[in-house]
């Protein structure tokens, strides 16, 4: 497109008695058209940003103030006693709370483990009351003439006519 502007200027007929050219304002016209459909959407918004940098530059002189206030009245906040007395209060309200819900949580996880164990204990002594069981019948089938009856207190063993009473290992 300069290459086509600048074969329009030299190609251009000279003014008599003049340095100037006469050019044809209808090419001239289009060549300036296709100019500016060509310059990218940044050079034209850069454009734009020359003509409004004064506004622009106030109004980002504006925000700054702004944060700037903003960042002070927070920096006052922060350093007030009563606000860190708050924010230490709150943030041990928050470790308090914290560490009853852990203390929950081993509790109950103690529980669990204490019936666990419990419930393998139960079943060791139902294995153990059966081969006990186990045992008396195998002795009451080796020896049919000799009895023995348990009593809650007390353990009795008959061999015909003698009696024996032993205490148990185990009540």
């Amino acid at each position: 497109m300069i290459d086509q502007f600048d074969d329009l200027v030299r190609s251009a007929k000279r003014v008599p008695l003049s340095s100037d050219v006469r050019v044809d304002r209808q090419a001239t016209r289009a060549i300036v058209s296709e100019f500016r459909g060509a310059i990218p959407d940044e050079l034209r918004d850069a454009h734009w940003v020359i003509e409004n940098r004064d506004e622009m530059l106030a109004e980002a002189k504006r925000e700054a103030s702004r944060m700037l206030e903003e960042a002070r009245e927070e920096g006052t906040r922060l350093l007030d006693p009563d606000a860190i007395a708050e924010g230490a209060e709150l943030r041990a309200h928050d470790l308090l709370e914290a560490a009853a819900a852990s203390e929950r949580e081993l509790r109950l996880g103690a529980f669990r483990h204490a019936s666990d164990i419990l419930d393998d204990l139960d079943g060791y002594l139902v294995t153990l009351a059966e081969a006990v069981a186990r045992g008396r019948d195998r002795l009451t089938e080796r020896n049919p003439d000799q009895r023995i009856e348990r009593e809650p207190d007390r353990l009795l063993a008959s061999n015909g006519n003698r009696a024996v009473e032993r205490k148990p290992a185990l009540a």
